[in-house]
C-alpha cells in the first residue's frame, strides 16, 4: 500500500472516507432496530423486523443496479468530458426508477401471500415481517430515486453530497426509530414508518443538491427528446439486466440464510439477524473504498489510461487486507459484547455467540469481492460481475445441499464459500489477462 501522501491515495480516500463515514450509520440504524426490538418482550419481534427488512432488501437492493450503473456511466463520460452523456446518466436513470417502483407498488399486495406459502416461520413471526414490508414498500419512489442520485454523484467524483445524504437518511430514520418504538410504542410499524419518513426527507434534499451540481458543472437545460430517445438505453438496459442477476443472487443468498434460519426456530433466526448485522457493518466499511474504484475506474476507463487503474488496484488491494485483519481481531475480541449489546434475550446471546466463530474469518473471505466489484463496476464490465455471481451462487447452494445436515453451521460454511468464490472469480481475470480486460 502506498503512503497516504501519495496523490493517487488522496484522491482514494477523499471519496472513501466520506463515504465510509457515512456508510457505518446504515448498519448503526440496523444496530438500532436490532436494540430497540430486540428488547421487546418476545423474540418474534425481533426475527419479524429481520424477516421484512430481509424482503425489503431483496425487493430494493436487487434494483441496486440504479446507482452502479449510473455512477459507472457516469465516472465514464466525465473521464471523455462529455456533458451530453453526463445529463442522459443522470435523466434516462431517474426516468427507469420512477417507472420501477411504480411497478413496486402495483404489485406489492401479492408479494405476503407468496412468503406465507413458501417460508417455515412461525405464524408470530410472518404477521409482524408483513407488518414491516407493508409500511416500508411505500417509500418505494423515494429509495430507487436515492440510489440514481448517490450514483451520479459518486460518479462525478463527488463524495461529500452522498455523504450528506446518508448521514441525514439514518439521523432521521434513527430518531424516528426510537421515537416511534420507545416513545410510542409503535413496535414493527415504527421501525418501518420512520424508514419511509426518512427516505423521502433524503430525497428532497437531494434534489437540491442536483440543482447546486447541475449548475456548477454547467451541464445548460435539459434535452426532453434525448431523455425520450432510444440512444443510451441500450447500453443502459444491458448493464442493468447483468447488475440486477448479480444483485439478485447476492440478496438471494441473504433471503435464504433468514428463510432457512428461521425453519430452525424463532431463537436462531433472531441470532442470525445480529450476526448479519456484523457482516453488514463489514460490507458499509468496505464499500467506502468500493465507491471510490467505481468513481476512479470509471474516469480512468474514459479517459483511457492504464496506468492510473493498476496504480489503483495495488491501493486497494492494502486496504483490503488491512480493513480485512482489523475487523476479523474487533470481532474475535469484542463479539460476545456486541451481541450482548444488540439484545438482552439470554437464549439469542447463547445462539448468537455459538456460531460467532464464523464471523472472525469472513472478512478476511469477504474483502475482495467488494472491492473488486468496485473495479467491474467503473469498467461497466457487467457481464463478468453476473458470471462471478452465478458461480459463487452455485458454490453456495451446492454446499448447503450437502451439508445441510449440519443446520445453521451449513448456511454460514456456505456463506463462507460464497464470499471466497466471490473474490476469487472477479480477481481471475485480471490475473490471466491483466488491467487490459477492464478497457474492452
Amino acid at each position: 500500500m502506498l503512503t497516504l501522501q501519495h496523490p493517487k491515495q488522496k484522491q482514494v480516500l477523499l471519496i472513501a472516507l466520506p463515504m465510509i463515514a457515512s456508510n457505518l450509520t446504515i448498519p448503526l440504524l440496523s444496530l438500532v432496530d436490532t436494540a430497540v426490538v430486540g428488547h421487546l418482550a418476545q423474540a418474534w419481534y425481533l426475527g419479524g423486523v429481520a424477516l421484512g427488512s430481509s424482503l425489503i432488501s431483496l425487493v430494493f437492493l436487487l434494483l441496486g443496479f440504479l446507482r452502479m450503473s449510473t455512477t459507472g456511466l457516469t465516472a465514464q463520460a466525465l473521464g471523455r468530458n462529455n456533458q451530453q452523456a453526463l445529463r442522459q446518466s443522470l435523466l434516462q436513470a431517474g426516468l427507469v426508477a420512477i417507472c420501477l417502483a411504480l411497478i413496486l407498488l402495483i404489485v406489492h399486495p401479492w408479494v405476503m401471500p407468496i412468503v406465507y406459502k413458501l417460508s417455515s416461520a412461525s405464524t408470530e413471526v410472518l404477521t409482524q415481517a408483513e407488518i414491516y414490508f407493508q409500511i416500508r414498500i411505500w417509500s418505494a419512489p423515494a429509495a430507487l430515486l436515492n440510489m440514481v442520485l448517490l450514483g451520479w454523484f459518486l460518479g462525478l467524483q463527488n463524495a461529500r453530497y452522498p455523504m450528506w445524504l446518508l448521514l441525514l437518511n439514518q439521523t432521521i430514520n434513527i430518531l424516528l426509530d426510537l421515537l416511534f418504538v420507545l416513545g410510542f410504542d409503535w413496535k414493527v410499524s415504527g421501525v418501518a414508518a420512520a424508514s419511509v419518513l426518512a427516505d423521502y426527507s433524503t430525497l428532497a434534499v437531494g434534489l437540491y443538491l442536483v440543482r447546486r451540481l447541475w449548475r456548477q458543472q454547467q451541464l445548460g437545460p435539459v434535452k426532453w427528446p434525448q431523455l425520450f430517445s432510444a440512444d443510451g438505453y441500450s447500453r443502459l438496459f444491458a448493464l442493468n439486466r447483468d447488475i440486477f442477476i448479480r444483485s439478485l443472487c447476492l440478496q438471494l443468498v441473504f433471503v435464504f440464510i433468514a428463510f432457512r434460519g428461521a425453519s430452525f426456530g424463532d431463537t436462531v433466526v433472531a441470532a442470525n439477524a445480529v450476526l448479519i448485522t456484523f457482516l453488514m457493518l463489514v460490507s458499509y466499511a468496505l464499500d467506502g473504498f468500493a465507491y471510490a474504484a467505481e468513481a476512479l475506474t470509471g474516469k480512468a476507463v474514459g479517459a483511457k489510461d492504464q496506468s492510473e487503474l493498476r496504480l489503483l488496484l495495488k491501493i486497494l488491494a492494502g486496504w483490503g487486507w488491512l480493513l480485512g485483519g482489523l475487523f476479523s481481531a474487533l470481532f474475535w475480541l469484542a463479539g460476545s459484547t456486541i451481541i450482548s449489546s444488540l439484545t438482552s434475550i439470554t437464549a439469542v446471546q447463547q445462539q448468537a455467540n455459538l456460531y460467532l466463530p464464523w464471523l472472525i474469518g469472513l472478512p478476511l473471505l469477504a474483502v475482495w469481492g467488494y472491492l473488486l466489484d468496485g473495479i467491474y463496476i467503473g469498467a461497466t464490465q457487467a457481464r463478468a460481475m453476473r458470471n462471478s455471481m452465478l458461480l459463487a451462487f452455485s458454490g453456495f447452494a451446492l454446499c448447503y445441499l450437502l451439508l445441510q445436515h449440519l443446520n445453521n453451521h451449513a448456511l454460514w460454511l456456505a456463506l463462507s464459500l460464497f464470499m471466497l468464490l466471490r473474490g476469487l472469480s472477479l480477481a481471475w481475470p485480471l490475473y490471466r489477462q491483466g488491467i487490459v480486460v477492464l478497457f474492452r
